[in-house]
């Protein structure tokens, strides 16, 4: 074998070695970030979830809005990336505890009896008007001593919620997609599916309470959404009488 035929060659292996280390290299990568992925949603490969589906409160029949269709459809491609199943089920049917499977429930109190129970349970600070009259504080967010109210179309409040109950190094979160109207559901579930590795970074597994802003989703639809502030703290502390009846401040759509 001549001098040019062995540098051929031995380029060649170089290269293989260089391909295969490279290609060790992204499976590696991938493999972590896919399994902190599966621990932040609590959901290893080929585990169950459950998606609970809120009804259109403004329809006469059992519906569901179409915003809350596509807020569900952008979870399903998140549980499908962890190589998990899901089983999906309406508000009403969901007669189960929480913590033995990853749970993601969409819509307000007003029109989901699960996401109700979950608020009072586990967060006692957030109140939720849900009267059918109209008015200035109809579905807005108490959390603490503030007031959110919505401008609808303009400025839009949604609460996202990672929880966890106990002790239990395996239980399951619960995700909670609380929004004022059905697009801001979509809204908190799409910035979910786009901010997890962030949340992950900073939150870990541990529980977190966020307040979003949709802005003028009239014209941008769920896309253009604002972190308000980490309400972790005041969600999850009961609120006295008294800020229940005379809350703080407002905060109304400028």
């Amino acid at each position: 074998m001549n001098d040019d035929v062995r540098n051929i060659v031995l380029g060649v292996v170089a290269a293989g070695i260089s391909a295969a280390l490279g290609w060790l290299a992204r499976t590696f990568l991938w493999r972590r970030k896919l399994r902190r992925k599966q621990a932040f949603f609590g959901l290893p490969e080929n585990s169950e979830s459950l998606l609970v589906v809120n009804r259109d409160p403004a329809a006469s029949e059992p519906a569901v809005h179409r915003f809350d269709v596509y807020a569900l459809l952008e979870l399903s491609a998140l549980i499908k990336d962890c190589g998990a199943h899901l089983h999906v089920v309406t508000q009403d049917a969901a007669h189960q505890g929480f913590g033995e499977r990853t749970e993601f429930c969409v819509g307000g109190p007003g029109s989901n009896r699960r996401m109700m129970a979950h608020m009072s349970a586990m967060l006692p600070g957030v109140r939720v008007n849900i009267d059918a009259e109209p008015g200035p504080d109809r579905g807005a967010f108490q959390i603490g001593g503030e007031r959110y109210r919505m401008d609808p179309g303009i400025t839009e409040y949604v609460l996202l919620a990672r929880l966890t109950v106990g002790d239990r190094r395996d239980a399951r979160p619960v995700f909670l997609f609380c929004g004022q109207r059905a697009i801001t559901n979509q809204a908190a579930t799409r910035y979910l599916a786009r901010n997890h590795e962030r949340l992950t970074r900073k939150y870990g597994n541990s529980s977190f309470v966020l307040l979003l802003k949709v802005i003028n989703s009239q014209a941008y639809g769920p896309d253009v959404v604002e972190l308000v502030e980490d309400v972790t703290r005041a969600a999850q502390t009961a609120l006295p009488a008294a800020a229940t009846a005379t809350p703080r401040n407002t905060h109304r759509a400028s």
